[in-house]
């Protein structure tokens, strides 16, 4: 197999993989804006796209790479293409990635080794106040051991036509085994398939968290082993969450929140044999413990305990994965029940709190004459974009350091070299963590990187689309354990405040509460300001300057443009 760049020499695709894993240490995010085809059975080409990279130290969205199907995506070769022509190429503006309705499934999930790319949004899940709007949509899917549930699992999503979709495994939730256990499972005597082997309480709690937006960690099991793993797997934003398992219909609590409920009914010889082939080639077992373990246990619960559980289905798949029409009917009610949950935010906010006074919570720069210099600077429409970054820098600085002077600070006494004490004030907290939304509010991370020693950043990825307006969620990657943190949250402008207000509701599906919370923004609309005060009282919001209104197009007025435009050198050409 050979890989080469489009309109450049051919490489080796060992060479390729250590120029990319060269990158990958050198960065903690980039973006990968190459044409590249491969040349194989199977063709995968990537157009340019926006491409995040991340550490295992980092949580990311919207779940793990094993919570999607292996769907590889396939485009035309680009033809014509001079990316690679000149290092010079002028940089383009950036859209949403889901302008056009006509994009698949395997178009908005890129599956490149152990990572998981998202080239579509996550529309708003919450209403104006901050609360949630859009439950995830929850399908159920039963059956007895190897009829086939993953497969169907699958199917649904590669049909759905949606990104942003997790699978839940009840596997994952087997008990911690005794040592007396532990040794009976060694010898094909523990009974896996019966109701007691499950923690039914963690299992419902992940599944109530996932259905109200929250982030969950979910537990793997090694079956080698029949032990749980130190690593667990996040999972977060799920748009439509499908769970599978021999028991997923068994525990009322369950049965609650499932949307759907989907037995898949196969045949029991097709099952004995699959069985046989996973467990002796997948999990190193041999013939004769297998087929003991099946008649003592796997038949007689299936019997007791699955078979029942059929009553509580709404749809019964005869065959499992290969049942083409019952997964087109289950998909096109799926798809169904998600218009009939749509919603506008941003319009709404852009007249919700018209005339209100000005909040308690907003925190705004002292207008110094260098403050209004420096808006001077930025704000000009024929300032060059060398000056428009350097000012803005200068002014980033500043409203930094104003935020870190809201947190708690406590009288604390030191020697001077001259031996004379000196009592002066320290910062009562301890661990800050910067996240930035992209693109514009990346343009902060140095300012607060160059007064906070050694911080943590995080990123969470925003956008525009293009054709509804409205903010959609694209990528986020954030410490494991930012709930323990003071978190400044940055964006150039703050507008009418959607973006800002899901980004704050990402955070909080995270567990970081929301006193924890400051926005800080060279720029914002009272509107904007009002909306994240109403939806969001406790957080700190901090800028430099506030304006009085926003257009039609919700741009800042007076305002400074499109910052991120200016700051990246990305504005529209005059004949576009």
């Amino acid at each position: 197999m050979q890989l080469k760049f489009t309109g450049s020499r051919t490489f080796e695709k060992t060479q390729l993989i250590a120029g990319f894993s060269r990158l990958m240490k050198s960065s903690e995010l980039f973006v990968f804006c190459l044409s590249v085809t491969v040349l194989s059975d199977t063709e995968l080409a990537l157009e340019p796209e926006q491409v995040f990279l991340d550490d295992d130290d980092y949580t990311r969205a919207p779940a793990s790479p094993t919570t999607v199907p292996n769907v590889r995506t396939y485009r035309p070769p680009s033809t014509g293409s001079n990316i690679m022509k000149s290092p010079r190429t002028p940089r383009v503006r950036t859209a949403s990635m889901s302008q056009s309705n006509k994009r698949t499934a395997a178009g908005s999930i890129l599956h490149a080794d152990r990572r998981t790319i998202y080239t579509a949004g996550r529309p708003p899940w919450y209403n104006c106040t901050g609360g949630q709007e859009v439950e995830p949509f929850l399908i159920g899917i039963c059956g007895a051991s190897a009829s086939g549930k993953t497969t169907v699992a699958e199917k649904i999503i590669e049909s759905l036509n949606i990104p942003w979709v997790t699978i839940v495994s009840m596997d994952s939730f087997y008990k911690v085994l005794t040592e007396k256990q532990h040794i009976a499972s060694m010898h094909n005597e523990y009974n896996f398939d019966h109701p007691d082997a499950f923690d039914m309480e963690l299992l419902v709690e992940v599944l109530q968290r996932l259905r109200e937006g929250k982030k969950v960690d979910v537990p793997i099991y090694n079956y080698v082993t029949h032990s749980r793993e130190n690593r667990t797997k996040t999972m977060y934003g799920a748009n439509v969450i499908i769970f599978e398992g021999i028991l997923a219909f068994y525990n009322t609590e369950v049965l609650k929140l499932l949307d759907m409920k989907v037995f898949v009914d196969t045949d029991a010889d097709i099952r004995l044999a699959r069985r046989l082939r996973r467990d002796i080639v997948q999990r190193g077992r041999d013939l004769e413990g297998v087929l003991k373990q099946y008649m003592t246990y796997v038949k007689p619960s299936y019997q007791s305990y699955i078979a029942p559980c059929m009553a509580h289905a709404d749809i019964i798949v005869p065959r499992g994965g290969e049942n083409k029409v019952a997964i087109s009917l289950i998909v096109q009610h799926v798809h169904k029940q998600l218009q009939l949950r749509g919603f506008k935010v941003r319009e709404k906010l852009a007249v919700a709190h018209i005339g209100q006074p000005v909040p308690d919570s907003l925190y705004v720069l002292k207008d110094t004459p260098q403050v209004q210099g420096l808006h001077t600077f930025i704000r000009n429409k024929d300032t060059p974009r060398d000056e428009f970054i350097f000012y803005s820098k200068r002014l980033m600085r500043l409203v930094i350091e104003f935020a870190l002077s809201l947190m708690p600070y406590s009288d604390h006494s030191v020697d001077t070299p001259q031996g004379i004490p000196y009592t002066g004030r320290k910062c009562d907290v301890e661990k800050i963590c910067g996240v930035s939304i992209l693109r514009a509010g990346e343009t902060m991370e140095q300012a607060v990187c160059d007064v906070c020693k050694d911080i943590r950043i995080g990123k969470i990825l925003i956008q525009t689309n293009q054709q509804t307006d409205e903010p959609e969620l694209y990528y986020l990657r954030l410490p494991k354990d930012i709930k323990d943190y003071q978190v400044i949250l940055m964006d150039a402008t703050v507008a009418t405040g959607a973006a800002a207000i899901m980004a704050i509701r990402v955070l909080l599906d995270h567990d970081v509460p929301e006193t924890n919370i400051s926005l800080v923004s060279l720029l914002m609309a009272e509107i904007g300001v009002h909306s994240i005060a109403y939806a969001f009282p406790q957080v700190k919001i901090v800028t430099s300057a506030l304006d009085p209104e926003i257009n039609e197009k919700f741009y800042v007025l007076p305002g400074i443009g499109n910052f991120g435009d200016r700051y990246f050198g990305t504005e529209p050409a005059d004949d576009e």
